[in-house]
């Protein structure tokens, strides 16, 4: 069985979809495991909400259905067939074909929604009720409120965007104009937008047809997509964060400074062995005397040696004296 977090999750992703159960309009959201299904419902007045792991199905199934025994896999998969199409919204017209539609009646109280279900399986009446009760104020928060304010955020800077973009339009239209360009045909001309006056009178307008209509429990394809869309984000974000920080991993170590120089090696070895090498080089084959090579871990040329200090030169300029040469 899927844990009760990532339920939670996969639950928040899912939209509310509208749906009609004994006849009452409903705003839905349910999701279905192997053997395990959370579903929410609501009125725009409460929510409801229900959740049954295996155990509960089997004890459920056997008590409403004296006369089949069978596993509770069995006893599941019979009820997301008929009950899953008209819970997500999709009717009674998506059931398979040997399958018949199943009748939906509705119970309710000021504690307790019952939805009831009636179909056949395998020639035998077959029932089951979804018996939810009053969701927290945390449930109806993180389902409702959290995704629904953030829809509006994205729709209130998609217009701020899209008022942008028509001011830009503005802008090239008229210098369009200015450099002698005219409209082939008249009905295309368009009054220059002003945000403004453009808000007040939209609000004007539209604001009793959307007031008249709040009361419907209407979540179009649209506004079904951009929910989905902004709780998908939200749910990947906290999961990345989770991660990122599970349980029982240790925190980060800073990271530390490089260490200094042991005592044994002096500053500046590595460079004066290259150094050395390379003028080692460039004196020829044929040493002098006094250039015995040494070995560069004892090594011990500053930094700041002057070229002129060096071993390798001293025996070319003894070379060079001389009366005959």
């Amino acid at each position: 069985m899927v844990s009760v977090g990532v339920s939670e999750d996969l639950l928040r992703e899912q939209s509310w979809v509208p749906v009609c159960l004994g006849g009452v309009q409903l705003l839905a959201k349910s999701w279905f495991a192997d053997t395990a299904y959370r579903l929410l419902l609501s009125d725009l007045q409460c929510v409801w909400e229900e959740e049954m792991d295996a155990a509960a199905i089997q004890d459920r199934a056997q008590d409403l259905n004296k006369r089949l025994r069978a596993p509770v896999s069995a006893f599941f998969s019979h009820l997301c067939t008929v009950a899953c199409p008209r819970l997500t919204g999709g009717g009674g017209g998506e059931l398979e074909e040997n399958v018949d539609p199943a009748e939906f009646s509705l119970l309710r109280s000021h504690d307790c929604l019952d939805v009831r279900l009636k179909s056949e399986l395998a020639g035998v009446p077959f029932y089951w009720e979804f018996r939810c009760t009053p969701a927290a104020v945390t449930v109806v928060c993180r389902h409702f409120v959290q995704p629904l304010l953030a829809v509006s955020r994205v729709l209130q800077r998609q217009v701020g965007e899209l008022g942008a973009l028509l001011s830009r339009k503005d802008a090239e239209i008229q210098d369009y104009k200015e450099n002698g360009a005219e409209l082939s045909r008249a009905r295309l001309k368009t009054e220059v937008f002003e945000e403004q006056s453009y808000r007040e009178g939209f609000i004007a307008q539209a604001l009793p047809q959307v007031c008249a209509a709040q009361d419907e429990l209407a979540f179009d394809t649209e506004l079904q997509e951009l929910y989905t869309a902004v709780t998908a984000h939200r749910s990947g974000r906290k999961r990345k964060s989770s991660d990122s920080r599970a349980p029982g991993d240790p925190l980060p170590k800073r990271q530390s400074p490089p260490e200094a120089p042991s005592r044994s090696t002096v500053p500046g070895a590595e460079l004066g062995s290259a150094v050395g090498q390379a003028e080692s080089r460039s004196a020829g084959s044929e040493p002098g005397p006094g250039s015995a090579e040494v070995p560069q871990h004892d090594q011990t040329a500053p930094l700041n040696q002057a070229p002129s200090d060096r071993p390798v030169s001293r025996p070319r300029k003894k070379k060079a004296l001389g009366l005959f040469r």
